[in-house]
């Protein structure tokens, strides 16, 4: 850093305030042989180094359950773009759905002393995840919502969205709508779907049938399989899914069984498909913001650790009904 301030001629300190993005009281021109100084010594600043003194590594660590998932690829970018754009690093942990792997995640991360966390939580281990808010690393939830969990956290308006999907196919005339979940009593974000789900059916005096809530689960798949759904009495006319595995699922064993849309039953899916658009009945779509969600997680994590003390925000981003073709009007 000495090396810089003397070549580009300036002070140690105004060196310093450039490599840490203050410029708000720097003219054009010293930064500009700030800049050159840097390039011309093939300056690098030692993080680690930094670190010990600052005690911040400019770094936020992110959790998620499947980093390939269409979702969480897509809140990434967004937390990348948003950190890069702020000079801060991401460290990205993988989980599978696995609340062990998670634990050891959070900390790991910890042990790497990264400013702050940003995390797609199970809701197994929030006694750590809130013993390490407590040492002063601000945590912020995204894209599933338990009780217990972070208090910041930046979430889809799911209940609205529920609202306005059911009541679409209410429309289309629609009354007997099979809504397949996971167990939602336990998640709050889950537990919004089907409040949202409920409550569209209530407002036009429709009843919840308890047999046409059915439950999905990670590995076992259908507790019932939609096309038994199909051979009941007064039979459902839609299929609504409230997560993208459902709605690969619940695809898979429609086609496999022949069962067409929408002519045999009309289909929604809880956010959206890859390619979705050009299947051969395009399915339509309750589509989430994730790329804004992951840019808001970001956003809300370096604004606390920048302004620590902070009051918890729980921001609501909202989504949108794509119609497409795989949901039919009743006569």
């Amino acid at each position: 850093m000495i090396d810089v301030a003397v070549e580009a001629g300036v002070s140690k300190s105004t060196v310093s305030q450039f490599l840490n993005g203050r410029f708000e009281y720097m003219s054009k021109d010293t930064r500009a042989r700030i800049q050159k100084a840097v390039d011309d010594l093939n300056y690098v600043p030692n993080n680690i180094a930094r670190s010990l003194k600052t005690n911040k590594t400019k770094t936020i660590g992110v959790i998620v359950r499947d980093v390939a998932g269409s979702y969480t690829s897509q809140a990434i970018r967004g937390m990348d773009d948003y950190c890069k754009s702020h000079g801060y690093n991401m460290i990205i942990y993988n989980t599978d759905f696995d609340s062990d792997v998670e634990a050891q995640a959070v900390k790991s991360l910890k042990l790497l002393n990264v400013d702050g966390l940003i995390i797609s939580s199970s809701g197994s281990n929030e006694v750590l995840i809130k013993e390490v808010a407590r040492q002063d690393i601000p945590i912020v939830g995204f894209q599933i919502e338990h009780d217990e969990g972070p208090k910041s956290i930046v979430i889809s308006d799911v209940k609205k969205a529920a609202f306005e999907a059911t009541e679409y196919l209410i429309n289309l005339g629609h009354k007997r709508i099979c809504f397949f979940t996971q167990e939602f009593r336990t998640v709050k974000s889950r537990l919004e779907g089907y409040l949202g789900y409920s409550e569209a059916l209530a407002k036009y005096g429709i009843p919840v049938d308890e047999q046409l809530i059915q439950y999905w689960h990670r590995g076992k798949g259908f507790l019932n399989p939609p096309e038994n759904m199909l051979k009941i009495d007064n039979a459902p006319t839609a299929f609504f899914a409230q997560h993208l595995s459902i709605s690969i699922d619940l695809l898979k064993a429609m086609e496999k069984s022949n069962i067409r849309i929408p002519e045999e039953v009309s289909v929604i899916s809880f956010d959206e498909i890859p390619m979705a658009e050009f299947f051969k009945v395009p399915i339509t779509v309750i589509r989430q913001q994730s790329y804004k969600i992951g840019e808001y997680a970001s956003k809300e994590v370096i604004n606390q650790i920048q302004n620590p003390g902070g009051s918890p925000q729980r921001v609501v981003v909202p989504c949108s009904l794509i119609e497409r073709a795989s949901c039919k009007k009743l006569s």
